[in-house]
């Protein structure tokens, strides 16, 4: 029975996280459609990403702690690449260049996107299994 509340836990970390992204992305195209202006955009994500890390990180850390070395390890991509663009200082959207990075701010958020949707379906498999398998015991 407690894996089956691990696997509600992950499912909304994940939710938690794709939320933040869905938002960031929305942030992006009103800034696309001239919606709002650079400046409220770029503060506007830029509120959300060190959050995201840190739900990514204690994500990852959860998975570590309570044994489920698969998820665990699928996690590690994004966290690596998390932690890469934050100690390289790229983390956060510049406001002076957020027109020229648009493009660019968008594939990086929407391949984030399709990464933790895999991940949501994933998360969603194995609590449906661990629910039949405590539901046969």
């Amino acid at each position: 029975m407690a894996d089956i509340y691990v696997w509600l836990l992950s499912f909304f970390f994940i939710i938690a996280l794709l939320i933040l992204v869905v938002f960031q992305l929305m942030c992006l195209a009103d800034l696309e459609f001239d919606y709002i202006n650079p400046y409220d955009s770029s503060s506007r994500i830029n509120k959300v990403v060190v959050p995201e890390f840190i739900t990514q990180g204690v994500l990852c850390i959860f998975y570590l702690l309570t044994g489920h070395w698969i998820m665990s390890f699928f996690c590690v991509p994004y966290l690596y690449y998390n932690l890469r663009l934050y100690t390289q200082r790229k983390h956060l959207v510049d406001v002076t260049e957020i027109f020229n990075q648009l493009p660019w701010e968008k594939k990086r958020r929407l391949f984030k996107l399709v990464y933790l949707i895999s991940l949501l379906f994933l998360s969603i498999f194995w609590l449906i299994y661990s629910a039949l398998e405590d539901h046969d015991s």
